[in-house]
């Protein structure tokens, strides 16, 4: 793992966190989670752990599909406690706008969230919206 797809790892990782801890509330499925993904990303969890103390500075996936899949992530682990609280929301939006998507494809995939098993929607859904407004 060379050292700016680490920077890159950190990064998606520390905005998980945001969106788990920013009901100043961390819980148990939250951080499992969180592992999973740390796992997938190849991030130990003596890492993952220190960014719960010291958060990466934000570093964007260079593709647009990537960015797609952080924040559908973002999205996932919103919903994982099942609850959607207006920090959440505020937050999801605000890091797909940092990841440079496209406004009106987050707000349609939030909006029909709710219609899914556990709000989870399908990948072809999510990536349709974002298709139909391809910058």
């Amino acid at each position: 793992m060379n050292s700016k797809s680490k920077e890159v790892k950190l990064s998606i990782l520390s905005d998980m966190i945001s969106m788990a801890t920013v009901d100043d509330y961390l819980k148990e499925r939250e951080y499992n989670f969180l592992l999973a993904v740390a796992k997938q990303l190849e991030v130990p969890k003596i890492d993952l752990d220190r960014l719960f103390r010291n958060p990466a500075p934000f570093k964007p996936q260079k593709s647009e599909t990537e960015r797609i899949i952080q924040f559908y992530r973002l999205v996932l682990m919103m919903n994982i406690d099942e609850e959607q609280h207006p920090k959440e929301i505020k937050l999801v939006k605000e890091c797909g706008l940092r990841m440079g998507l496209n406004p009106i494809a987050m707000d349609k995939v939030l909006a029909v969230m709710d219609t899914y098993e556990d709000k989870i929607v399908p990948v072809s859904v999510l990536l349709g919206f974002f298709k139909t407004h391809y910058n």
